[in-house]
């Protein structure tokens, strides 16, 4: 099984988005698919139908499951796609993990007996560099960083690669342009500085109101918005990060 987290400092860039697409376009090729729903809002839960509660104890009793992590696993209605659902104890997540020790260690640890199950562990991280990222960050093959092409977004993706290269064994870190707004040319512009950049994705995902649209939608962008141009954004997406995670 390969682990992707998708992951950011900064919210509002379209992680949960980029999360559940990916997942949902690793599925279509045949996949088994986990989508491990980490941030306390449960966007990526909701999005795909799943009921945002943990199974027996929140935070605290899926930290402390071991072996048992899959008991909070459940079914989505597309094939293949499954969800690890996430509620509002993981703002607690934190304090479970350092009480749990070895904190940066739990989260490959938690994966590990769900390995055989699946092909690939999409994690939606919630924003922030915080001690549940630290762990993702041990337990994850690679990282993708949603960019929205503004000043601040590039900031913080230059402070999250910091925090990557201090690692001993660094994940393979990549980024993407996510929320693109053609018409800006500040945006155009730092596009072309992203482009440049060792680690970004050639597929751009525009700032397009059908990826608004999965909110009421509760569902990926390809099931009720086949043709357009974000749905063959993220499949194109998708068939770059493959070469990256499968080489």
């Amino acid at each position: 099984m390969k682990v992707l987290a998708v992951v950011s400092i900064k919210g509002g860039v379209g992680k949960t988005a980029s999360a559940v697409n990916l997942a949902y376009e690793a599925s279509r090729t045949g996949a088994r698919v986990l989508v491990w729903d980490l941030d306390a809002q449960g966007s990526a839960t909701y999005l795909l139908r799943v009921r945002q509660r943990l199974a027996g104890g929140g935070a605290h009793g899926l930290v402390a499951a071991g072996g048992e992590l899959g008991r909070h696993v459940r079914a989505t209605t597309h094939p293949g796609l499954h969800v690890l659902p996430g509620d509002l104890s993981l703002r607690f997540l934190d304090r479970e993990l350092d009480a749990a020790g070895k904190p940066r260690r739990r989260v490959g640890a938690l994966l590990r007996p769900l390995r055989a199950s699946y092909d690939l562990a999409v994690i939606d991280c919630p924003p922030g560099a915080s001690l549940a990222i630290e762990s993702v960050l041990r337990a994850a093959d690679a990282l993708l960083v949603p960019v929205v092409p503004t000043t601040l977004a590039m900031r913080t993706l230059e402070q999250f690669e910091h925090i990557v290269a201090t690692r001993r064994r660094p994940p393979t870190l990549l980024a993407h342009v996510s929320m693109l707004d053609r018409r800006k040319t500040l945006q155009r512009r730092t596009v072309e500085e992203l482009a440049a950049r060792p680690g970004t994705l050639a597929t751009v995902v525009p700032n397009a109101s059908v990826v608004e649209r999965m909110g009421p939608e509760r569902a990926p962008v390809a099931v009720f918005a086949p043709r357009s141009v974000a749905a063959a954004a993220y499949e194109r997406l998708w068939q770059e990060l493959a070469v990256q995670l499968w080489p």
